[in-house]
Formats: C-alpha cells, sequence, structure tokens
C-alpha cells in the first residue's frame, strides 16, 4: 500500500513538473519572436519613433495648453459658472475695446450694460450650442455642417442681434419706439456682416474642436465680433440723438407757445 501511494505521488509531481516546463517554453518561444526587418521584438513595450503618436500642435503649446486643460476641466464640472464668468470677460473686453475705437471718453455705464447683457445671454447661449451640436448629425459629415450653419444663422444670429441692440437701447432708457427704431437700424447690417464671418467659425468648430474647448474657441473669435456689436450700437446710438432733438422741438415750441 505505501509503495502504490509513493508511486502516484510521482506520478503527480511528474505531472507539475512536465506543465511547468511547457508553460516555460512557451514563454521564451513568444519572447524570443522579433520582426525580421528591425530586430525588435513585437511585444517590446520599449517606444520608437515609429509607435509613437504625434500630439497636435494646440497640446504642445506648454503654458497655453495647460491653461486650456484648465478651462476644459473646469467646463465639464461646472459648465454655466464658467460660460458665465467667460461672458463676461468677452464683454468686458468688447466694449472696452469699442469704446477706445470711438474715441471719446470712458464711460463706465456702457461698459455695466455691456456685462448685464452678456451676463443674461450667457447660458441660453451655451445652451444652445450644445442642443446644436447634438442635433442634425447625419451619416455625411458636410451635410451636418452645413445644416448646423445654416440653422444657426437663420435661427440663432438674428435673435441675439436682435436681443443684444434691444437690451442696450432698453438699459439707456429709450422707449419703445426708440428700441424698435435702434432695432431696424442695427439688426439687418449686423445680420448681413455676421454670414461673412460666423459661417466659417461655425463650421470649424464643430469639425474640429472638442467640445469642451469650443466656448473658449469661439470665445476668441466673439472678442472681434462683440466689438464690432458695441461700435455699431454706438454709431446708432449717436445717429438717434438728432432725431430725439428733431421730434421734441415741436413740443418745445408749442409750450413757449
Amino acid at each position: 500500500m505505501a509503495v502504490n501511494a509513493t508511486g502516484h505521488l510521482r506520478t503527480v509531481l511528474r505531472r507539475q513538473v512536465d506543465i511547468l516546463r511547457q508553460v516555460r517554453q512557451q514563454r521564451r518561444a513568444q519572447s524570443s519572436k522579433s520582426d525580421p526587418k528591425t530586430g525588435a521584438r513585437k511585444d517590446d513595450p520599449i517606444p520608437t519613433p515609429n509607435n509613437v503618436p504625434t500630439l497636435p500642435f494646440w497640446q504642445r503649446l506648454g503654458p497655453l495648453t495647460r491653461a486650456a486643460q484648465a478651462y476644459a476641466r473646469s467646463q465639464r464640472k461646472r459648465p454655466y459658472v464658467t460660460q458665465f464668468c467667460s461672458s463676461l470677460v468677452i464683454y468686458l473686453f468688447s466694449d472696452l475695446s469699442a469704446q477706445n475705437m470711438g474715441g471719446k471718453d470712458y464711460d463706465p455705464t456702457r461698459t455695466a450694460r455691456s456685462l448685464v447683457i452678456g451676463g443674461i445671454s450667457s447660458i441660453p447661449g451655451y445652451n444652445w450650442f450644445v442642443w446644436l451640436s447634438h442635433s442634425f448629425n447625419y451619416s455625411s459629415r458636410i451635410l451636418s455642417l452645413v445644416t448646423k450653419v445654416v440653422v444657426n444663422q437663420i435661427c440663432f444670429t438674428p435673435v441675439f442681434n436682435t436681443y443684444f441692440f434691444g437690451m442696450q437701447a432698453l438699459l439707456a432708457g429709450d422707449n419703445a419706439a426708440q428700441i424698435w427704431e435702434r432695432v431696424k437700424k442695427t439688426v439687418p447690417i449686423s445680420v448681413v456682416n455676421s454670414c461673412k464671418l460666423w459661417p466659417a467659425v461655425t463650421a470649424f468648430m464643430f469639425a474640429f474642436v472638442p467640445l469642451e474647448y469650443r466656448s473658449l474657441f469661439s470665445g476668441f473669435i466673439a472678442v472681434g465680433w462683440q466689438t464690432y456689436l458695441s461700435f455699431l450700437n454706438r454709431m446708432a446710438e449717436e445717429g438717434a440723438k438728432p432725431v430725439a432733438e428733431k421730434l421734441d422741438t415741436p413740443r418745445i415750441e408749442k409750450m413757449v407757445a
């Protein structure tokens, strides 16, 4: 009985040793496989110039890249707060630039009006572009981009420009007739001029810019665009003053008579 048990134990141990030898041989065979052209093993974890992906240019800008990544993290965690603060910065610089172009003394009340307008429109504008990003996504990428651009120009641009110029007049103390006059003078020309810039910007943004960076990208463009709108509003505001004075002159004469 003891002899049989010893023989059985030896048989089991031999099988285990054979299994371990087979596993070791398989590992050696796999590790010895190499590329006949380069001489390197196929599973070599050491990176080479051929297998290391190249980073995009915008990810190799050092401090600018880190700042953009910090903005993207903030945009993902707190999108509304980030968008609100970004809009305030955009409208602040836009108004300062527009007032500098006018050649007159700085008017802080104009800046305050611009900040109010930008703060109110920041969240609806952000929600609009998020909705547009998830809509009109067809199998054809070109068709999707063209549809997004057309919908944005037809629906968003006239509404936003009407809001911008109307709010400027309202916060300046104009009555309903003066607000409507301001809108008629500024909105048509601003919509036409927007077609020279924003279709290309919108198409590029939806085609190449990730969602978390789109607000940052459009913000840089919006500084120049909002400067133009603020300057156009100021020209319309100054052009309306002589008209208002002419309208008030007959009333003054009647009161004197």
